[in-house]
């Protein structure tokens, strides 16, 4: 006889000392003598299950077939029987009686009967359902009679169980012996304790205790015999009353009829082998049995099987029983997929039966799984994730994004497949406000910066619409030192028309960002030169971001100019979240082929900004006019600051670019860092401050020697005077004072022209008299003297 661990606790109750789990509330129902409860382990707190069977008598029958039960089930071992964990017998006394209780822990599960009321099936479904158990039922018996020799002598109803997956599971083992049909010499009874099942669950054999014939009998005999009773209590709803019930047939589907009746037969050596049973092709062949069987033996599958099955599987569980598809085949299939045995397609089967889970289900049921995949070697696997990382992105934290999941992404950006590394790109839209700002500025930016010169047209637009959607996740310094140079620089210059719109685009989003000198400096030059760009698409979106960046200094200015508080990052005129923009039209393959440029500079690769320029406030009216005080308070304001660098002076985003793998030590996290050494002015702006270097005062000129006429003393007067107002500015304005009628437009020399600076280097020399012929409008020389010099000389030689 088994020995068991016996604690012993004082005083009256049920105390345990020696069990480590929490009894909980307990099951309407279970086999025979015992409760069933729900418990909870005390270590972890994961359910289990607690049967308890008690008596006063420490030679009771009943907690003699207990302890047989318990050895049962502990020593047999079958994925159809139920899994044991744990089990104690306590003695209690109050007074001069005592109680001994035998406790048996197994894993959670639930009485059949119980968990057939709370699914609630129906007709095909529910037929499908119970194709499923009576099939791992009747591999539990085939087990235990052919291979191991053994007679439950107790299958019914009450002797099955559900686990949370909706598996069925045998119990119930106390009547549990082996069959020795082989000892002619015995003359006991086989089933030591047969006297604990039901006169309604006997064959007539077992009834008339004929164990001579029993012995005779095959060893599934009885437990044959006990299949057709289980059989009938599902199909009927009922249990049990008496035998004769089992000659009702309503309820038995037709295909099992003709086993259902040789499981019953009157002959024990005719009753239907229990392995026979699961050979019944045409009951137990059913969507649900054959796609939880497949699934089973998944291992023995090769890959076109596999593949088929998980691309028919979402539609397939569609039409299968919802709970069980979400407690039987979701958990299957994320094991399937967390080691290795499931294919690529077998994930979009699990996130679309993830999505008829909660969210805290999601969390727990399907997530971890996902988690673990990212760090698969399998690139089917990792295209797929980046799929559909739109559907499981929100749901995972940002620590675990920042530390498990980020640093398998990012090995995609340097990938040898363009499709690969525009999927990666593309997943950064979901993941990348879970980074942390380390992340962002010290890793992602650094990738950013080499995508955004790659081979592919696409992954370069991308690069630059994905940087202007995760722009307000940037702090202030980095967004300063790269969003202007990666559009300006990078996506303004690109040679893909779909590039350069995406940069204007990119740079409207993001307008709240700049303030008003980076606007007028950086941002307005690079823009206004797209306007007369090849691509229409582009000139179109040229015009509008200029308009939409000149109403921004128009606010800023009049709201100065009306005394409220200055204004430097200025009021966007549209939202800073309207006007972004989405992902261009990509005809990357996972094998890299080359973009199909014409079809995607045919395609728009952002949405036009007619409806953020709707969105802008009303056009500011017509400033009033600036009185010539306020203008030289604003030129000194503007003189008194360094010049900005030239939109033209930076070539990229600077240190970030160097090195992908550097430390994250580095204080240049930006796209093009601020340079050390003053950056040289561009010829045409070099010109410019020359002329503005120049003194303003008038040079001296020889005396005239031609018979134009002078220009008057008011003239001299007020050139000075606009010269004086203008001479700070970067661009003199034109002159607009009034000259006398008499004077024309060719007598004015070099230095008289205020856009000289511009139109060519400042002349070296002195102006000279208009009488050389040298004058800028001085008219040419008449042919008839040239022609007589010329004349003269040859008549000379």
């Amino acid at each position: 006889m088994f020995k068991f661990l016996k604690g012993v606790v004082g005083g009256s109750g049920t105390g345990l000392k020696d069990l480590p789990y929490n009894i909980g509330d307990p099951y309407p129902s279970a086999w025979g003598s015992w409760n069933h409860f729900r418990g909870t382990s005390k270590d972890d707190g994961s359910p289990v299950s607690i049967f308890s069977l008690s008596g006063n008598d420490a030679q009771d029958g009943h907690l003699a077939a207990g302890r047989n039960g318990v050895k049962r089930l502990r020593t047999v071992r079958h994925p159809n029987i139920l899994s044991f964990l744990h089990s104690t017998e306590v003695e209690t006394h109050d007074g001069s009686t005592s109680k001994v209780t035998i406790y048996i822990v197994t894993e959670p599960v639930m009485p059949l009967s119980d968990k057939i009321k709370e699914l609630g099936l129906k007709s095909t479904q529910r037929d499908e359902y119970f194709a499923l158990g009576l099939h791992q039922i009747t591999k539990a018996v085939s087990f235990l009679n052919n291979d191991c020799k053994l007679v439950h002598g107790n299958v019914c109803l009450a002797s099955v169980v559900v686990t949370p997956t909706l598996d069925w599971k045998l119990h119930a083992f106390d009547v549990l012996s082996e069959f020795d049909g082989s000892n002619e010499s015995a003359s006991g009874p086989m089933l030591p304790f047969e006297w604990l099942v039901g006169t309604q669950y006997k064959p007539m054999e077992m009834v008339k205790s004929d164990w001579v014939a029993i012995r005779k009998s095959p060893p599934w005999a009885i437990d044959s015999w006990g299949l057709g009773c289980l059989i009938y209590e599902l199909f009927s709803g009922s249990k049990l009353g008496k035998t004769e019930e089992l000659r009702n047939t309503v309820g038995i589907p037709k295909s099992l009829l003709p086993d259902y009746q040789r499981l019953l037969s009157s002959m024990p050596s005719r009753r239907l082998n229990t392995s026979k049973l699961l050979e019944n092709g045409e009951y137990f062949q059913n969507k649900l049995v054959d796609t939880i069987h497949f699934m089973d033996i998944l291992n023995l599958k090769d890959s076109v099987e596999k593949d088929t099955f998980f691309r028919k599987l979402p539609n397939v569980a569609e039409q299968l029983p919802r709970e069980i598809v979400l407690k039987k085949i979701l958990p299957l299939l994320a094991s399937s997929l967390e080691f290795g045995s499931a294919v690529a397609p077998a994930l979009t089967a699990l996130l679309k039966m993830g999505s008829w889970l909660s969210a805290e289900d999601f969390k727990v049921k399907v997530l971890p799984t996902i988690v673990k995949l990212f760090a698969s070697n399998d690139r089917a696997i990792r295209v797929s994730l980046l799929q559909h990382v739109d559907q499981f992105g929100e749901s995972m934290s940002g620590q675990i994004v920042d530390e498990q999941v980020y640093p398998h992404v990012a090995t995609g950006f340097a990938d040898t497949s363009a499709f690969l590394r525009e999927l990666t790109l593309k997943s950064m839209l979901v993941l990348a406000p879970k980074l942390s700002q380390r992340t962002l500025s010290g890793s992602l930016l650094k990738y950013l910066s080499k995508l955004q010169v790659d081979e592919e047209p696409a992954i370069r637009t991308n690069t630059t619409i994905l940087l202007g959607n995760i722009a307000t996740y940037l702090n202030e310094g980095t967004r300063k030192r790269v969003l202007i140079n990666a559009f300006t620089v990078r996506a303004l210059r690109d040679t893909f028309p779909p590039a350069r719109g995406a940069g204007i685009v990119a740079l409207c989003a993001t307008s709240t960002t700049y303030d008003d000198t980076e606007i007028a400096t950086r941002i307005l030059p690079n823009i206004v030169v797209l306007t007369i760009d090849q691509d229409s698409e582009v000139r179109s979106k040229a015009f509008q971001a200029v308009e939409q960046f000149l109403q921004i200094l128009k606010q800023n200015y009049e709201k100065t100019n009306a005394g409220e508080a200055g204004a430097t990052g200025g009021a966007s005129a549209i939202p800073e979240t309207a006007g972004l923009i989405g992902w261009a039209m990509s005809s990357l393959t996972l094998k890299g082929k080359p973009l199909d440029q014409a079809s995607l500079a045919s395609s728009s690769s952002a949405p036009s900004l007619a409806s953020a320029a709707s969105n802008a406030t009303t056009t500011a009216t017509e400033a009033p006019s600036v009185k010539a005080s306020h203008h030289t308070r604003a030129n000194s304001d503007f003189t008194d600051q360094p010049a900005p660098p030239s939109p033209t002076s930076t070539d990229g985003w600077g240190d970030i670019e160097n090195d992908i793998n550097e430390g994250h030590e580095s204080d240049k996290d930006g796209w093009d860092l601020d340079p050390i050494d003053e950056p040289k002015p561009a010829p045409a702006l070099s010109n410019i401050q020359a002329a503005q270097k120049r003194p303003v005062s008038q040079p001296s000129r020889p005396p005239a020697t031609s018979s134009r006429p002078k220009v008057s003393t008011a003239k001299a007067t007020a050139k000075l005077e606009d010269d004086d107002l203008w001479g700070s500015i970067a661009a003199p304005p034109p002159a607009t004072t009034s000259r006398p009628l008499n004077l024309k437009k060719t007598v004015q020399s070099d230095d008289e022209d205020p856009w000289a600076a511009i139109a060519a280097p400042p002349p070296t020399t002195r102006a000279k008299p208009l009488s050389s012929g040298r004058g800028r409008a001085a008219k040419p020389a008449a042919p008839k003297l040239g022609a007589q010099r010329i004349n003269r000389t040859s008549s000379g030689m």
